[in-house]
């Protein structure tokens, strides 16, 4: 099989090169020509202009054979995870070549010679930004590393990108057709294949093009939720959710777009944690995914659950190593050795009157957040009331939860317990 992943909204003629570069290919093997499809959101966590089956319509009519959906990820999991599970799936399908475009003059061998150092380290989530090809760098660097689990690896065929004036994309051809009033501009003629203008103007005749956001169930969670709720949602890291409380009443796209950007994240990981609220993603469901590929040996052991916990602890231990926190981060990533266990459960002290105290019982569950002034707490829920309080812990062990809460999908389970000294906080690590 010859293999294309795309997003492919719309498919425009730097794809139909790719797709014809997979035929010559198939001339020569006798093999077909595959669209991996991403379908539900795009590989960079956005809902798709064009519906999947016009997309998929769209590949076919450019001399694709057949189109496999990959569904399930992009709304999930950030690229440096969801990029080795879709290669792995290739590589299981029985795909033995691989097309994908690249800057012009851009050869394999550069390529593959970038992509090494990052295989070498089995990490996929740091390729710097400002480095050309990032996207296609990862490819390669993923496919050297699962050569370890399958013992064969894709064939790379990398063409120049298409350029008319600058590159063709397919952002920009989007925002043309919306700033025209939904009337594909005759200036695309030279960048879409007539088949896909066809297809484009039948989906926005029927009503199915553009694909758009479901603001309403966004906005609703980031006006209702509370922190603890909100902390329960993948890649929701404490700054985002105090900004998100900080700026309510939301009405407009643009005000949550303000409301991350303040919280310091980028685009990519705005448009993935707002897919995340929109899809009501929780941590748990993304660690229990991740968890689920690394039994396949698919996910690198950098990137695993417990590597996360690992780092975590070993950062709040730093002041047994003598270390800032970012030299324990340098001492981590080198592979230096915990000299204990993580702790996965522990008990925290509680900040609260007698007449609330008696409110309180053994199993009932309590919601960790972090508050306005950056103070870990909690809220329990009883028949009567809503009691909230900081939490009293040990200063490396509130550095601990903290990296834990910041992660993005390390789920915490909370519930009070009572010993000889009063009432405590159990927090358990879900994993």
């Amino acid at each position: 099989m010859i293999g294309i992943s795309a997003d492919f909204d719309p498919v425009h003629k730097g794809h139909v090169k790719l797709i014809q570069k997979g035929r010559q290919i198939a001339e020569e093997t006798g093999d077909e020509v595959v669209i991996y499809l991403n379908k539900g959101y795009s590989a960079n966590h956005a809902p798709f202009f064009a519906d999947y089956e016009s997309r998929k319509e769209m590949a076919l009519k450019a001399g694709a054979d057949r189109v496999v959906p990959i569904e399930c990820l992009h709304h999930r999991l950030t690229l440096a995870y969801s990029v080795p599970i879709r290669i792995a799936m290739m590589i299981e399908d029985g795909v033995v070549d691989y097309v994908d475009a690249a800057g012009v003059n851009v050869s394999v061998p550069m390529l593959t010679q970038q992509a090494k150092k990052f295989a070498k380290k089995g990490i996929f989530s740091g390729i710097p930004r400002n480095l050309p090809n990032r996207n296609v760098i990862r490819w390669f660097a993923v496919n050297e590393f699962l050569y370890n689990k399958y013992q064969r690896k894709m064939r790379f065929h990398i063409i120049d990108e298409l350029s008319m004036g600058g590159k063709v994309s397919g952002r920009e051809i989007r925002k043309q057709i919306i700033e025209n009033n939904m009337e594909i501009p005759s200036e695309l003629d030279q960048v879409l294949p007539q088949s896909t203008i066809k297809i484009l103007e039948k989906g926005i005749k029927n009503g199915t093009i553009p694909g758009e956001r479901n603001l309403a169930a966004i906005t609703k969670k980031m006006n209702t939720y509370s922190r603890s709720k909100l902390m329960e949602i993948a890649h929701l890291n404490a700054d985002a959710i105090n900004s998100i409380i900080k700026g309510r009443f939301y009405r407009e796209e643009d005000q949550v777009w303000a409301t991350f950007r303040k919280a310091g994240y980028g685009p990519v990981l705005t448009r993935l944690t707002v897919s995340a609220i929109e899809e009501e993603v929780s941590k748990k469901e993304v660690l229990e995914l991740i968890e689920s590929y690394e039994k396949q040996g698919v996910i690198p052991p950098d990137q695993k659950v417990g590597k996360v916990i690992e780092r975590a602890w070993f950062v709040s231990q730093k002041n047994e190593h003598n270390l800032s926190a970012s030299e324990a981060h340098d001492k981590f990533r080198k592979g230096i050795e915990l000299q204990k266990k993580p702790c996965m459960t522990f008990d925290a002290g509680l900040s609260i009157r007698s007449f609330e105290v008696e409110e309180l019982k053994s199993g009932m569950d309590a919601g960790i957040y972090v508050d306005q002034n950056g103070v870990l707490a909690c809220e329990i829920r009883t028949d009567k009331t809503k009691i909230k309080s900081h939490l009293k812990l040990p200063g490396e062990m509130a550095t601990y939860l903290r990296l834990l809460i910041d992660s993005h999908f390390i789920p915490m389970k909370a519930k009070v317990v009572e010993k000889e000294r009063g009432i405590r906080i159990r927090i358990t690590v879900d994993n």
